[in-house]
C-alpha cells in the first residue's frame, strides 16, 4: 500500500476510534453531566403542615400529611422530600434496619405504604377522597426520597402518604425536604437553616379501650363512672 493510502487508513482508523470512545463515554455517562440541569443555590421553604398520629394501632390505616410552601422569588427547581424511619436509613420510607447477622435482609417494615401513594391533597382532594387522585410523587433513585416536581414562588404542596401499621413498638420518623434530588439545589427554612423533622410514633396491638355508655351504646374511650359501667 502507498503513503497516501496508508495515510487515509490511519484517518479513518482513528476517525472510528474517536466513535468509539464519544459513544463508550456516552453510555456510562461521560458526556453532560446528569446534575448540569439543576442550579447551584438555597431555596426558602416553609413547612405549613406537619401531621402523623403519635398513637396508632396495628392494621388502622392512617395518613401523614406533610404541606410545603415556596416563600422565595424563584421557583424551587424539584421538590424532594425524603422520609426514614430510625437513625438508620433501611430500604424505603417505612422499614426499619435490623442488625442482625443471620438476616438476609435487614429492612423490615413498620408501616405499608399504599400502593400509588404519596398523592396531592387540596383543590379539591381531601383525605375522604383522596383515593381517587392520581399518584403525586415519583419514587426517585433514593428508595426513601419522594419527587414532586417544580414549585412557584408562593406556591404550596399538601402530601398524603397513606400507610398501615405493621409492627408494634415506638419509632421516630424522620423528614427532610430538599430542592432537587443532585444536591445542588438546597431547601432552606426562612432563616436559613436545613428544612426537618421528626414524629415519635407509639403502635400498639392492644384493641381500644371501650365501654357501656348510660344509653347502652358501646363508644370509644373510658366512661365516667355516673355514665355508664367501665
Amino acid at each position: 500500500m502507498g503513503e497516501k493510502g496508508t495515510s487515509a487508513a490511519a484517518k479513518a482508523g482513528g476517525g472510528f476510534l474517536a466513535l468509539v470512545v464519544a459513544l463508550g463515554l456516552a453510555a456510562c455517562g461521560g458526556g453532560q453531566r446528569q446534575d448540569a440541569s439543576e442550579p447551584t443555590g438555597k431555596f426558602p421553604v416553609s413547612v405549613t403542615q406537619a401531621r402523623f398520629p403519635t398513637h396508632q394501632r396495628i392494621s388502622d390505616r392512617t395518613d401523614l400529611v406533610l404541606g410545603v410552601r415556596n416563600v422565595g422569588k424563584k421557583n424551587v427547581p424539584d421538590l424532594a422530600i425524603t422520609i426514614y424511619t430510625g437513625e438508620t436509613k433501611a430500604e424505603g420510607s417505612f422499614n426499619i434496619r435490623l442488625d442482625q447477622p443471620n438476616l438476609a435482609n435487614p429492612s423490615r417494615p413498620v408501616w405499608i405504604l399504599e400502593n400509588e401513594y404519596p398523592k396531592l391533597l387540596g383543590n379539591g382532594v381531601s383525605l375522604a377522597n383522596v383515593n381517587q387522585a392520581p399518584t403525586a410523587g415519583a419514587v426517585a433513585a433514593q428508595t426513601d426520597t419522594f419527587q414532586f416536581g417544580r414549585l412557584k414562588p408562593g406556591q404550596s404542596k399538601l402530601i398524603d402518604w397513606r400507610i398501615t401499621p405493621a409492627m408494634n413498638g415506638t419509632y421516630t420518623v424522620h423528614y427532610e425536604v430538599a430542592a432537587g434530588l443532585q444536591g445542588n439545589a438546597k431547601a432552606v427554612t426562612p432563616g436559613g437553616a436545613p428544612v426537618k423533622g421528626e414524629f415519635v410514633v407509639t403502635i400498639t396491638s392492644k384493641p381500644p379501650q371501650t365501654c357501656v355508655s348510660g344509653s347502652g351504646q358501646v363508644v370509644q374511650g373510658s366512661c365516667q363512672l355516673s355514665g355508664g359501667v367501665k
